[in-house]
């Protein structure tokens, strides 16, 4: 399915929650967005899982305000792959910790509080896609409504995450 079928599915599955949406949707970096983690040269070529960009794009275009929350031994290296990728500007803010090994990750709550800090955007009003269930346990227990994903961002991604979140 090419991007365009993917992005008008997206907003197929966005318009039915029209009624309940989140304010802002948070995103992890490594693999929820791409399928890696950026700890490589600065010059590589990253790349999105296939759905990812649809799915930024429709949320864009329906006016959801997106942000960060990712922790990466390279921080600088992540930040220019969002630049590289050209999505840089999608997240209205991006917060990208530096942590020494994968093991020493603590949770995401610190990202989210100050996501909230800078946006003012109550923890109810998010919504959450993270590779990792402990982040995913934390940052729920904030008030975040928050999805694990197995191999990105997808459309079934999508489709759980504002079903759960209408919910609320």
């Amino acid at each position: 399915m090419g991007d365009d079928e993917v992005k008008k599915e997206a907003l197929q599955i966005i318009t039915q929650h029209n009624q309940n949406l989140p304010s802002l949707v948070v995103f992890d970096l490594d693999y929820t967005l791409w399928p890696s983690y950026c700890e490589f040269e600065e010059d590589d070529m990253p790349y999105l899982y296939s759905e990812a960009l649809p799915i930024l794009q429709a949320l864009k275009e329906k006016g959801i305000s997106m942000a960060v929350a990712s922790r990466s031994r390279t921080p600088d290296v992540a930040k220019s792959f969002l630049q590289t990728l050209g999505i840089s500007s999608l997240f209205v803010t991006q917060e990208i910790f530096k942590s020494r090994t994968r093991k020493s990750r603590p949770h995401k709550t610190e990202h989210f509080q100050r996501i909230h800090a800078t946006t003012g955007v109550p923890f109810t009003s998010m919504l959450f896609f993270d590779d990792v269930d402990r982040n995913i346990h934390a940052v729920s227990k904030m008030g975040v409504t928050s999805i694990l994903v197995g191999n990105g961002v997808n459309r079934g991604a999508l489709r759980q995450g504002l079903s759960e979140f209408s919910r609320k």
